[in-house]
């Protein structure tokens, strides 16, 4: 059996989950790899057959997406290209994760794909959301990357085919520590943005991981760091809380390792503002804007007694294989 899996590259969720899935998929078949969208910060250590620039987007500095850059850098003709050569027909399996190039190129040929992410839950009826949903967000995400059929992710098994969260071996090895300082993660904010609103708490420790610094540096009390794997594994085992974007991976990782939590989402972007009302339904605390509530509401989430969610989210890596070899292998 031959299986091609599109992984998206635009951030290192999707490509921290495949990096657990694809041995156990291994071990059932022949597994050639698309990533498109090579914005991520993860050593990737299986071999790659594809490398195409998809749908990624870059991080502005405001609080979402530079949508002008984000136009400039994406070159439509290569895309369309990619999708009329990518041979899909040649597999008996294509799985999607959220990967618009392996995606299209089945819609266009004819292939059955299955979608494997954690955008797809927010196509679930049962999944939790907000009650004004933007029909804009909702038709982007449903379109971006179409698939026939879908297996999700999500903070809980809200409904049918949905897993929980497939958390990386270094995360499940750690042994977490509290050394007093908060990790922050908002890659869709400047440090300049950052600092202004940190700094209205100078006895608290802020260690930040930016994606628009290249140097660490200080801040009174807010330290900047690039974003680096190793250094943010260590920080997220040993620091009192976490503040980040309303992803999926570092929420659902801080969840696991029992951290404080408290996130921001991204402005206009569909799947955080699903992610947040999720996150609210389970406690967790949501700051929707960093500069208007966010010093008032950090000022609460950090002084006021906090109940932590921990979350024994099970080593499912294998069982996911397992229900997509039994469910299926056998479409064409």
């Amino acid at each position: 059996m031959k299986i091609l899996y599109g992984i998206q590259g635009t951030g290192n969720g999707h490509l921290s989950r495949a990096i657990e899935l694809i041995p156990y998929l291994k071990k059932e078949s022949e597994v050639d790899i698309l990533i498109s969208g090579l914005h991520h910060d993860l050593e990737f250590n299986h071999p790659i057959k594809f490398k195409k620039q998809g749908l990624g987007f870059f991080f502005g500095k405001n609080g979402g997406i530079d949508i002008w850059k984000t136009i400039r850098k994406f070159n439509i003709y290569r895309f369309l290209k990619d999708i009329k050569s990518l041979p899909v027909e040649e597999y008996d399996l294509v799985i999607s994760d959220f990967e618009p190039v392996t995606s299209w190129a089945c819609k266009l040929k004819k292939v059955f794909c299955l979608g494997l992410s954690h955008q797809s839950a927010m196509l679930n009826s049962r999944t939790p959301m907000p009650d004004k949903i933007e029909f804009l967000g909702y038709q982007v995400l449903k379109n971006y990357a179409p698939c026939n059929h879908n297996v999700s992710f999500h903070f809980k098994e809200y409904g049918h085919n949905m897993f929980t969260p497939v958390i990386r071996r270094e995360i499940r090895l750690l042994e977490p520590e509290n050394n007093g300082h908060y990790l922050v993660y908002l890659p869709a904010y400047s440090d300049e943005k950052l600092i202004k609103v940190l700094s209205h708490f100078p006895d608290t420790q802020w260690v930040v991981y930016s994606k628009h610094s290249k140097l660490k540096y200080h801040a009174d009390n807010v330290k900047i760091n690039p974003v680096n794997g190793e250094a943010f594994i260590r920080s997220l085992k040993d620091c009192a809380g976490v503040l980040c974007g309303a992803g999926f991976e570092t929420p659902a990782e801080s969840l696991f390792l029992g951290k404080k939590l408290a996130v921001i989402p991204m402005k206009n972007q569909f799947e955080q503002v699903c992610n947040a009302h999720a996150l609210g339904e389970l406690g967790i605390p949501v700051i929707e804007d960093l500069e208007q509530d966010g010093p008032a509401k950090i000022a609460q989430w950090i002084n006021g007694v906090t109940s932590i969610k921990k979350l024994n989210y099970p080593d499912n890596a294998k069982s996911v294989i397992k229900y997509l070899m039994n469910h299926y292998a056998v479409q064409k």
